[in-house]
Formats: structure tokens, C-alpha cells, sequence
């Protein structure tokens, strides 16, 4: 199984300028991740965007769409930030025949308590077991994404 994993920005690929004490997007982490994972398959990582998905529009949203759709692997992996993942999964809902998979992370992958790698593991279990369709793998658990909300308050997502 070949993955093509998409990269948007969001917090999963911050980095804190110290100097500056702000957050910037950095780099896509999720080949770095895989790779001290140990993660076994073939995979590529595109950078698509490097955007706070607040800031994600909807030429984005197409960009990422026509990646997708014209995509010739079937198993699909895009990290995104949280905030808008579920509108980006909502926008990917038409694609058929993919098994798309949006994961991303509260903190920074590069910080010590992100959770980026547990989800970015979840994600590829999700992309191993689940049927064609549009999920989302964070918390701990994989969602069908048209029936998950974020929890701010709670920093989870949860299903509606």
C-alpha cells in the first residue's frame, strides 16, 4: 500500500521563534515522524499549503481537493490544523474510491508532549482498516468526518 500524505501547515508543522515569541509554520515533520516511527511501507510527502488552517481559504480548500482527486494512489493521509479540518473534510466528501484521512495535533510535532506522532500512527491504521470514505483520526479514535466536532474547551475531538 503506498501512501501519499499532504501537508497543509497547521500546528502539527509550527515551530516557536523564540525571539520573536510567536509561532510560524515550519517544514512538513510527517516524513520526519514516519521515518523515527519506523513506520514499514512506502509513502511521499507533498507540501500543499503552510497555513494555520484559520487562515486556509477556498482556493485552498480547491488546491487540496484537485491534489486529491487527482491523485493516482488510492490511500490518501493529509495533516491539517484543527480548527478547520472538518470544513477541508467536508470539502473532500464527492472523492470516491480514496480512503482519505485528515489527522493533525494540539501542540507542535517538534514539542515533547505533541500528540502529532500518536495521531500521525492513528492516521496510518486508519488508512489500513477503513473503507473509501472521508475520516479523520485524532484523539485517540477515528471518525467518519461528516460526524466529528472539535471540543476547544476540552482540546479532543468528539463525535456530534
Amino acid at each position: 500500500m503506498f501512501i501519499q500524505i499532504f501537508t497543509t501547515g497547521g500546528t502539527f508543522d509550527k515551530i516557536y521563534f523564540d525571539a520573536l515569541s510567536d509561532y510560524q509554520i515550519g517544514d512538513p515533520q510527517a516524513g520526519e515522524l514516519l521515518q523515527q516511527a519506523r513506520i514499514n511501507g512506502d509513502y511521499a510527502v507533498q507540501s500543499l499549503v503552510k497555513k494555520d488552517s484559520l487562515e486556509l481559504n477556498e482556493r485552498d480548500r480547491d488546491l487540496i481537493h484537485t491534489a486529491v482527486a487527482d491523485c493516482p494512489h488510492r490511500h490518501i493521509l493529509i495533516t491539517h490544523g484543527t480548527d478547520t479540518m472538518t470544513v477541508t473534510a467536508a470539502a473532500l466528501a464527492d472523492i470516491e474510491d480514496k480512503v482519505i484521512v485528515l489527522t493533525g495535533a494540539m501542540q507542535p510535532a517538534r514539542f515533547r508532549d505533541s500528540d502529532a506522532l500518536f495521531n500521525l500512527g492513528l492516521a496510518i491504521g486508519a488508512l489500513n482498516t477503513c473503507p473509501p470514505g472521508v475520516w479523520i483520526a485524532m484523539s485517540g479514535r477515528v471518525f467518519a468526518a461528516d460526524g466529528v466536532a472539535k471540543n476547544r474547551i476540552a482540546g479532543v475531538f468528539e463525535a456530534r
